[in-house]
């Protein structure tokens, strides 16, 4: 047999097993599946738009969430939503936070990273949302008349029970940033800076800042063969405060504690056939980068998931080996064949509070009249290239058990959209930011949804 037909042999065998190993219905019309009701909650924001990220619950059982703007006035602003009285309360201007209302710089429009608690506050980082479109590609904004640059991201904590924010500075090269995690034992921040793609620490303790220089050629600001996607998830190893994240070729980078230094894993990477064939360099896709992932304490790995082919893996450092485990795209995603239509693939996949069920938020072909409605082939960006249902996936890692919940549903019975974030609360509740309409106005807020 010749080399491909034996790889479509593998594929095709490998995709049976795959669906027969999941306990659903199989009709094709999925009407076996149930359709999931959330609930919308108005948090008083017209202005806001699609948030990535931005979302976390803290110890007192609150969500915190981040609504994004686009406007170069108004920046962002950050909220929480009590379960306990579905109260929402607006906690601050995240361009007042930094110390930059009314200077007329382009605002901090954006939390682009998921909370961290330590010590009773939540550790996050700020991020523009003012863009200038240059070949049908986001940029950094160019100020109009009047207006100064965009002064780069920032650090920022908020105490729960004070309700105060803090500043602990910018970003190195006044970027902003995009990728964030905080080592809770050693209280060290980590970053990437979009558009370029720097990697930086800060030490809360010695209030030191440290550049480690450009960690993807250049970036998304990149020509050419210097493009290259920067990796959005970054995973902690408690053990020894290793930082790991990927790049667009799928090599694994490595923070060393020890050595404050940033290396490429040897022996292991990302670029599995499963995941797909990408260009480096090719703008609308995140190349061989993981799309989300975090550190499972109980087998010491990091999961994580692919965003174009929906295949959850787990990473051992210690090894090192990468374990492809099982595609958790929708079932008819799956059962169509198709990738989803969100170009970067989705950012809403988080550990539960059990600390065993993974929850994922991902896409799903949509019907008419029996055949599957398409979107446009190519995006020079991270968007949704068409219309989709939103699934709520569990995976049950002890037991490796899939199961898809079904399509979710806004209270008007129109589709949740842009979803890119996602929050598990205590009651295994799922939050998420979505684009809601009312009045015939668009603006993006907070919905809650539970699997059946």
């Amino acid at each position: 047999m010749k080399k491909w037909t034996i790889l479509l042999v593998v594929v095709i065998a490998g995709a049976a097993a795959l669906l027969l190993r999941h306990d659903q219905p199989a009709k094709a019309d999925y009407e076996g599946l149930p359709k999931l009701n959330a609930r919308v909650f108005n948090s008083g924001f017209a202005l806001a738009h699609d948030s990535y990220n931005s979302m976390g619950v803290g110890s007192d059982h609150k969500v915190y969430y981040v609504l994004s703007s686009e406007s170069i006035d108004q920046g962002a602003k950050m909220f929480s939503f009590d379960p306990a009285t579905s109260k929402v309360a607006e906690l601050g201007d995240l361009t007042t936070a930094c110390g930059e209302a009314g200077k007329k710089t382009i605002v901090q429009g954006k939390s682009h990273v998921n909370f961290v608690e330590m010590d009773g506050k939540l550790y996050f980082a700020t991020h523009l949302g003012y863009y200038t479109i240059k070949d049908g590609m986001e940029t950094t904004g160019v100020p109009p008349p009047g207006y100064k640059p965009y002064p780069g991201g920032h650090l920022l904590s908020y105490d729960m029970k004070a309700g105060t924010f803090e500043d602990y500075g910018i970003a190195p090269r006044q970027e902003g940033i995009i990728t964030f995690r905080l080592d809770t034992q050693r209280k060290r921040m980590y970053g990437l800076t979009w558009p370029t793609g720097y990697f930086f620490r800060y030490d809360l303790p010695k209030k030191e800042w440290k550049d480690l220089g450009p960690m993807a050629a250049g970036g998304e600001n990149g020509k050419g063969n210097e493009y290259e996607t920067i990796c959005r998830s970054m995973s902690i190893d408690p053990r020894d405060g290793s930082v790991y994240f990927s790049d667009s070729y799928g090599d694994i980078r490595r923070y060393r504690y020890d050595t404050d230094s940033v290396e490429i894993v040897k022996g292991e990477d990302l670029r599995k056939d499963y995941f797909g064939l990408y260009d480096p360099h090719s703008a609308g896709n995140m190349g061989y980068n993981w799309r989300q992932t975090f550190w499972h304490p109980a087998t010491n790995m990091i999961y994580g998931v692919h965003g174009n082919s929906g295949y959850l893996f787990r990473f051992d450092p210690a090894v090192p080996r990468v374990e492809l485990l099982d595609r958790i795209t929708s079932l008819p995603s799956q059962r169509t064949g198709m990738f989803d239509l969100f170009s970067y693939g989705y950012l809403g996949f988080a550990l539960g509070p059990d600390g065993n069920t993974i929850y994922y938020l991902t896409g799903g072909p949509i019907f008419e009249n029996g055949k599957r409605v398409k979107g446009k082939e190519t995006t020079a960006k991270g968007e949704s290239k068409g219309r989709e249902d939103l699934h709520l996936i569990t995976y049950d890692i002890a037991g490796s058990r899939y199961k898809d919940h079904g399509a979710i549903f806004l209270p008007d019975g129109s589709r949740p959209e842009y979803v890119n974030s996602i929050a598990v609360g205590h009651d295994n509740t799922v939050y998420a930011i979505t684009r809601v309409t009312q009045n015939g106005k668009m603006r993006a807020d907070l919905m809650a949804v539970r699997a059946e």
